[in-house]
């Protein structure tokens, strides 16, 4: 059985689009970068305390942890707080090129002591230049608030996405083709 650490609709989507039975239990991880910590490492660490919270009280199940960051000039930009927030992060993210990394972790049992495997996808993103009335806008639709650097790919932002550098999915919140390779790794089918 494979437990998706995550309420997340587009990771739920994502893996149900690609066939991959789980279900889901819920946590509640507080996403804090350490002082000095890598964008790559925090994502990562997010994902493993994800897996993990989930792992203690389901041992005997895979348990698929992730979490997906925005990061511009080694700024790390999560969901936004409320809407002054989406609307830094998007004149933050106008006219330039950011890193979205999620860091995935895949925890199940393993001859009887269990493993641990975690990784991360990069891609590049370039965005069109935003204008304060298109930022205004786009709040007001609702959509960026509950996504990392404030803008949803798959939704109203795709039309200031002329080019990505890697994999799409990883943007939408699950790099899809890695978590594929993970769980043929351990052996979950």
């Amino acid at each position: 059985m494979l437990v998706l650490a995550s309420v997340s609709p587009r990771r739920q989507e994502l893996l149900r689009n690609a066939g991959i039975a789980f279900i889901v239990e819920p946590t509640d991880v507080l996403e804090i970068a350490k002082p000095g910590e890598l964008p790559p490492d925090f994502a990562e660490r997010m994902a493993r305390e994800k897996a993990e919270a989930v792992f203690r009280a389901r041992p005997n199940d895979f348990v698929l942890g992730a979490d997906t960051i925005v990061v511009v000039d080694g700024t790390i930009l999560g969901k936004p707080r409320e809407s002054a927030d989406a609307a830094r992060m998007l004149r933050l993210l106008s006219g330039r090129t950011h890193h979205v990394i999620t860091g995935v972790c895949l925890m199940g049992p393993e001859l009887g002591a269990g493993f641990q495997d975690t990784r991360s996808e990069i891609t590049l993103v370039n965005m069109a230049k935003l204008s304060d009335e298109d930022i205004r806008a786009y709040i007001a639709t609702g959509e960026p608030l509950d996504k990392a650097g404030a803008y949803g790919i798959q939704g109203m932002a795709s039309r200031w996405i002329p080019r990505i550098e890697g994999d799409y999915f990883n943007v939408v919140g699950l790099p899809v083709a890695l978590v594929q390779r993970m769980l043929h790794d351990h052996g979950v089918k």
